[in-house]
């Protein structure tokens, strides 16, 4: 496997898969969220926002690692939801963001889920 030019740190890239449901849009991040592929999410979850998505459900089950700009991300996207009269519900989160959240104290901040089907269960506009 090619790991890129010789002195280069290695860093699997993110992909972002979005679906739409019955009043929700879930986002799948998959992979490392940090500042090299912060704003591919961004767009992603921006998208969404403008496209009239009133609760955007992040299913961070595939989030291998998240950083402050990933973090930054999420923070945004948040307030920028609730401006639009929608809301940002993460569910499924691995230890590793779970303890980010946690101790920046961003998981007050956010509706956190077990699961993504218990995240889409509330009410759209939520």
């Amino acid at each position: 496997m090619d790991r890129g030019m010789p002195g280069e740190t290695y860093r699997r890239g993110l992909t972002v898969d979005v679906r739409r449901t019955a009043g929700s849009s879930v986002v799948a991040p998959v992979g490392e969220l940090d500042h090299h592929s912060a704003d591919k999410l961004r767009s992603a979850l921006h998208e969404c926002v403008v496209s009239g998505g009133a609760r955007i459900v992040i299913d961070c089950s595939g989030l291998e690692f998240c950083d402050s700009t990933g973090l930054n991300v999420l923070l945004a996207t948040r307030l920028e939801a609730e401006q639009a009269g929608g809301g940002v519900h993460l569910a499924e989160m691995p230890p590793i963001v779970a303890r980010i959240l946690e101790i920046t104290g961003a998981t007050a901040v956010f509706t956190v889920h077990e699961t993504l089907d218990e995240a889409l269960a509330g009410p759209p506009g939520d």
